[in-house]
């Protein structure tokens, strides 16, 4: 999982471009970079770690232009330690174009071969989004005939990428000399959001971006979300132009934004992330009371901070009293984003602490928005034990995750995942808790879709079903065998 963010300005955007980063720290910590547009020079700075550490005055004073892009990585393809597989890439052919990229392509062994013996291209790096864009590069190459570059060659390149691409993808490239292009794979499994807004003299700004959240704090209007399959083309001058560039586009976006990644005060593909966690906590509460006596808790406590939406509510329709019985280190990163089960596991309790005044003698409710690996979950329920807990109640507000997870988000093998080939009570006795509850995966699609016309998720990793059908057992298999963080 990545954010990213692209702005055509009348100023400079190396600023902003920073402070929308801050705003998408939270979407991957493993690297970030900025690249901005002086005319036809690019300028760019990217590294590892967090936004604050990565940048210093010397960067941004190098990155000059009035358009530019950027991008908060945590790794699902590519090596977490390597500088070199850190966003933006750039390829000098036609004109320069520099690429960001939010997503996971599920063809990246065709496209490796292709872009070798046919295309002639030679990729630098393990990541996809540098293969991504040298087959945008190849495409776009295809269809210029003269010097200049307009729009509809641009649209017809990517008419092409999305023939040859498969997977999740959600992109943002400069052209160097004519513009911002910014386009989603033709399912909109991951997030991509066009904003506007005028200058004094009338003159339009544009901004895409993963998270609504970042144009509401540049003080944007949100225009729409961008398509399924469309492309947005933003020339220098602040023209936009946009076209349908899939066949058969139909929206199924990720369920996992609304259950953990996403911030709660952002809106994505018209859904309130914070409203949709609402309404989890509710239909939690419903399957709660089905599995047993709600007189047995004593109190219900949320894991912060994704899933204090969904534990009010909880604890609001049982009728039970709500509690902060956990206190957040806001300096530790999320630990189910971390390269690696070892520092996952060694950053649990540096993350957390247990107030003891809130544990002693009760029987408690806890309410996570998810449960992948179970490393965390079970350090909690440690944590609840050692405070003082009567017993533990371990409830989640997303169904048992049972399958890898292949459009960006770092669950690539089934023998990680704590549900794998496991059934709810062998599930608690693993994480040791007395009980354990999962929200049912009807009620997960119908709290996020309530009042929507999104009539099917990609929830994937819950049901297995991958919504792109192209996703077969031996390709799982060869991610298992050589995607292992």
């Amino acid at each position: 999982m990545c954010g990213i963010v692209g702005i055509v300005s009348t100023e400079p955007v190396n600023q902003q471009i920073y402070n929308s980063l801050l705003l998408l720290q939270h979407r991957g910590q493993d690297s970030t970079g900025i690249a901005t547009a002086d005319g036809p020079i690019f300028h760019m700075a990217k590294a590892r770690g967090q936004v604050r550490e990565a940048f210093r005055t010397r960067d941004m004073r190098s990155l000059i232009g009035n358009m530019g892009l950027g991008h908060v990585r945590y790794t699902t393809k590519g090596a977490a330690e390597r500088e070199e597989e850190a966003q933006p890439f750039y390829v000098n052919a036609p004109y320069g174009i520099i690429l960001v990229h939010n997503g996971n392509l599920t063809n990246t062994r065709e496209l490796s071969s292709d872009l070798f013996s046919i295309d002639r291209r030679h990729v630098n790096s393990t990541s996809d989004t540098e293969m991504l864009l040298n087959v945008l590069a190849t495409e776009l190459q295809g269809q210029i005939k003269g010097l200049d570059l307009d729009p509809d060659q641009v649209f017809q390149a990517v008419e092409q990428v999305h023939e040859r691409v498969e997977g999740s993808y959600a992109v943002i490239a400069l052209i160097a000399g004519y513009g911002l292009l910014a386009f989603r794979d033709p399912f909109g499994i991951r997030p991509l959001i066009l904003g506007k807004r005028l200058t004094e003299a009338g003159k339009s700004e544009w901004i895409v971006a993963s998270e609504s959240l970042v144009l509401e704090n540049g003080d944007y209007e949100i225009v729409r979300d961008v398509e399924p399959g469309e492309a947005i083309f933003i020339g220098l001058d602040g023209e936009m132009t946009s076209r349908q560039c899939a066949k058969n586009p139909r929206l199924v976006p990720c369920s996992f934004e609304y259950v953990y990644l996403a911030r709660p005060d952002s809106v994505m593909n018209g859904i309130s992330v914070y409203e949709a966690r609402l309404r989890m906590g509710n239909r939690l509460a419903t399957t709660i009371e089905t599995h047993m006596d709600k007189g047995d808790i004593d109190v219900v406590m949320p894991i912060p901070d994704s899933s204090r939406p969904a534990a009010m509510q909880v604890a609001q329709k049982l009728g039970i009293e709500y509690r902060e019985g956990f206190y957040k280190n806001r300096y530790v990163g999320r630990t189910f984003i971390m390269p690696g089960q070892a520092e996952r596991k060694r950053s649990v309790r540096q993350k957390l602490n247990a107030m003891g005044t809130e544990f002693k003698g009760k029987n408690i409710l806890i309410v996570d928005d998810s449960i992948v690996r179970g490393t965390t979950s079970k350090e909690i329920v440690e944590m609840a034990r050692a405070a003082g807990a009567n017993k533990v109640t371990f409830t989640s507000a997303a169904p048992p995750v049972r399958f890898p997870h292949v459009y960006g988000i770092n669950m690539p093998s089934r023998r990680e995942l704590v549900a794998f080939g496991r059934k709810i009570p062998e599930i608690a006795s693993e994480l040791g808790a007395d009980h354990m509850i999962y929200q049912e995966v009807a009620d997960l699609q119908a709290a996020i879709t309530e009042g929507t016309s999104i009539e099917q998720l990609d929830m994937s990793c819950f049901t297995g079903d991958y919504v792109t059908g192209t996703v077969t057992e031996e390709y799982l298999e060869w991610v298992e065998k050589t995607q292992l963080s």
